[in-house]
């Protein structure tokens, strides 16, 4: 289901009835990303510790986002989903990214179905790299994402009152089932 509802989604090309509402104010400032990242710090895997809600991830637990730097320049993404629970069935998405903005690396595009690309904004990330926070320009998607399954409390709270600050309605956040430690992820 997961990798289906994810193909006919972008298939769509984001058609309305795709493109969930934005969890946005409409009056906030235009989204600014990170000023810079640098694409090798970010490659490997991230846990998404939440999301807003919409219909390519909807059930899954356990979701990991990995990134590989491919040949020509481009990555490889793929994405897991433990459907409706840890001990649920595996799905995976895979699927790839370039770069839109080489100034900053912070924004990409990213297309898991032929031609179709979706905005992947970095919008806020870790001096060291242990979490980051993943839009695109209307704010109708938001990540946030961890090296770890568990992101420490205090650094999550923080962040939450960022997003306010910035405009993002964090009640629509959903928090995503993760493992206790990487080392408990199976498959």
């Amino acid at each position: 289901m997961y990798r289906h509802a994810l193909f006919a989604c972008l298939a769509g090309l984001l058609a309305a009835a795709c493109q969930p509402p934005s969890g946005r104010d409409s009056d906030a400032p235009p989204l600014q990303t990170v000023e810079r990242v640098e694409i090798e710090r970010y490659l490997g895997r991230w846990f998404e510790i939440a999301r807003y809600d919409h219909r390519f991830e909807r059930g899954c637990a356990g979701v990991t986002a990995d990134y590989a730097l491919r040949d020509d320049g481009r990555i490889d993404v793929t994405n897991t989903c433990y459907q409706d629970g840890l001990d649920g069935p595996v799905e995976t998405a895979n699927g790839r990214a370039r770069i839109a903005d080489e100034t900053t690396n912070a924004q990409l595009e990213v297309s898991f179905f032929g031609p179709f690309w979706g905005d992947y904004w970095i919008i806020d990330l870790a001096e060291d790299y242990s979490w980051a926070i993943v839009s695109e320009p209307e704010g109708r998607y938001l990540w946030i994402l961890s090296r770890t399954p568990q992101m420490d409390e205090d650094t999550l709270a923080d962040r939450l009152a960022w997003l306010e600050a910035e405009g993002f309605d964090t009640s629509m956040l959903i928090r995503v089932e993760q493992w206790d430690s990487a080392e408990d992820v199976r498959g």
